[in-house]
This record gives C-alpha cells, sequence and structure tokens, in this order.
C-alpha cells in the first residue's frame, strides 16, 4: 500500500508542479551556470537544488523547519542569509568575463561551484521551507499513519517534478550557449542573469523584512 492515497496523490503532484513551473531564484542560478559554463554545469546546479530539497525534507521530517518557521527571528535571519547569498551570486554574473572556453580542471572545479550554488540557494530560500510547512500538511493524513513516509513520498514527488522540469531548462539553455557562444554575448548573458539574481534578493528582503 502507497503511504499517500492515490487520489492525494495526483492533486499533490497536481499543486506541486505549479510551483515547481514558476520561476524562481532556482531556475535562474541554473540558467545562469548552464549559460556560462555549459549543460554540465547547468545540471550540477539541478543536482544542487535536489540535495537542497533534500536536506528540507530531513529538517521537516525531524520538526526543524516549523521551529524555523514559528520563530520570526529565526525565519527573517533565513530570509536575509538567502537574499545576500542570491546578491552574491548576482555580483558574480555581472563580473563576469563572458569566457566560454575553459579547461577541463575550470570545468570540474565550475560543475562543483554550480551544485554548491544550487543547494545553498534552495536551502536558503525561506519560499522552499513554507512549502514544507504550508503545502505538504494539506496533503498528509494523520490518520493514514506513519506521516514520516507520507512526507517522504510527497519529498521524493517533489524532486521527480523538480527534475523533469529543471534538467530540460539546462538543456535548452546549452543549446542557446552554443547558438551564442562568443565572449561579447556570454558577459551579456552573465550580467542580465546576475542583474534578476540581484533582483530576486531585493524581492526577498521586501517579502520579509519590510
Amino acid at each position: 500500500m502507497l503511504p499517500v492515497e492515490p487520489s492525494v496523490l495526483g492533486a499533490f503532484v497536481v499543486a506541486v508542479t505549479a510551483i515547481v513551473m514558476s520561476p524562481g531564484p532556482d531556475t535562474m542560478v541554473i540558467l545562469r551556470h548552464a549559460l556560462a559554463s555549459g549543460q554540465r554545469s547547468g545540471l550540477a546546479a539541478v543536482a544542487g537544488v535536489q540535495l537542497g530539497l533534500v536536506a528540507h525534507t530531513a529538517l521537516a521530517v525531524v520538526g526543524i523547519s516549523l521551529i524555523v518557521a514559528s520563530s520570526p527571528v529565526l525565519f527573517k535571519s533565513v530570509a536575509v542569509a538567502g537574499a545576500a547569498y542570491l546578491a552574491w551570486l548576482g555580483v558574480q554574473g555581472l563580473r563576469d568575463t563572458g569566457d566560454l572556453g575553459v579547461s577541463q580542471a575550470r570545468a570540474a572545479a565550475g560543475w562543483a561551484r554550480a551544485c554548491r550554488d544550487g543547494a545553498v540557494s534552495n536551502l536558503l530560500n525561506p519560499k522552499v521551507i513554507l512549502i514544507f510547512l504550508a503545502l505538504f500538511p494539506n496533503f498528509v493524513e494523520t490518520g493514514r499513519g506513519d506521516v514520516e513516509a507520507q512526507l517522504i513520498t510527497l519529498a521524493v514527488v517533489l524532486i521527480a517534478i523538480n527534475v523533469l522540469w529543471q534538467a530540460p531548462i539546462a538543456w535548452a539553455a546549452e543549446t542557446v550557449r552554443r547558438l551564442l557562444g562568443r565572449p561579447k554575448v556570454g558577459r551579456a548573458v552573465s550580467r542580465v542573469s546576475g542583474a534578476v539574481l540581484i533582483a530576486f534578493a531585493a524581492l526577498m528582503i521586501l517579502d520579509h523584512l519590510v
């Protein structure tokens, strides 16, 4: 027997798909790395985002996310940290030289950095915490028992939908990169994506601190 009722799971898929397809910081981090360093860096950022979701799942299961969300100070601290990290990524984009020709060693370092950026931006996004705290409880049936198994099942579905949406974004960005693989265009793309990340950081501050 599935931990989650099939009809409930179907409703969850519809709700979470709409959320995942909404543009946000995770999408911009993936696009920035895919456009700047290629498909593998974009996919590394996708992997990093999923690692962030795995960590969120673990925190939700043990109840730490509830503690963070119930404390205004802690929640605002997460929001500020997330905004600061996105702003830092944005500044890096504004300073990018646009050189798309990198060595294998630099590329490998870039993959690790992309994975880290995806994970950290997801972990420090307070909206993701709210997804686990505000959305997930609506699809957990306490009378069905084993709440932890239900949470993990919902999280696995969320991660699967995330990968199905975000991986093609990284692949598509690689196609664009090949078509526009000139330093001037690379600089322009990096600076535009950097500016958008800074804008997301400002919106996070407005949403949670103003």
